[in-house]
């Protein structure tokens, strides 16, 4: 069994686990609602705590089931994002899967080189001519770097998401490419398909 497959049985393990011992908490808070003096809305919040730290690892999960058909540099790809998130460098990175994109796109620099993540980490460092646009994944190569994705008009809790993420989601709206963000401001990495924005877990890693 390969380190990538491995690595995902335990974090399918680790899921399903933490999805038992939060159904056992809904199962006491029940029971304890039938005692008038006691107030569950600590427990409620623990709870939606908890839920939200599933949701990061459920995203990580299934990450890598979408990513794994179309490119065998999954392990590259989290090893840049997860560094690239603690140094909070901002990163847009489009992986295209069945359809094509470039038609959707203005393009950038073509590349043309094979992806490591030394090399796509370095594309995103501050500075660099080409780190202020969305580099473009086929299959095992970094195809181009600095290319221009189509906007969003997602708002998000009243206000508009930032350029990244509004690039992101623009790009899935239209294709079924899967797009990864890493926030300059937060290092929050997430990531968009079909149309639809998802955070995913640093600590455990999606490969």
């Amino acid at each position: 069994m390969s380190q990538g497959a491995l690595d995902l049985s335990q974090l399918k393990i680790k899921l399903m686990e933490s999805l038992e011992n939060i159904s056992a908490d809904i199962n006491i808070g029940i029971k304890t609602l039938n005692n008038d003096s006691y107030c569950v809305l600590g427990e409620l919040k623990d709870l939606k705590d908890k839920f939200e730290q599933v949701e990061t690892m459920a995203a990580s999960f299934y990450l890598n089931n979408y990513l794994s058909p179309y490119t065998d540099k999954y392990l590259e790809i989290s090893t840049c994002i997860q560094h690239l998130s603690h140094q909070r460098h901002g990163a847009l990175i489009v992986i295209e899967r069945k359809d094509s994109i470039e038609s959707l796109i203005r393009a950038g620099t073509i590349i043309g080189a094979r992806l490591t993540n030394s090399l796509l980490e370095s594309i995103f460092y501050p500075g660099n001519p080409l780190h202020d646009g969305a580099v473009l994944i086929k299959g095992d190569k970094i195809y181009s770097a600095a290319n221009v994705l189509p906007l969003s008009n997602v708002v998000s809790g009243g206000k508009k998401l930032g350029t990244r993420h509004r690039a992101a989601l623009g790009l899935s709206e239209k294709s079924d490419a899967l797009v990864l963000i890493v926030s300059e401001e937060s290092g929050i990495i997430s990531f968009a398909i079909d149309g639809s924005l998802f955070p995913i877990s640093v600590t455990s890693s999606f490969i």
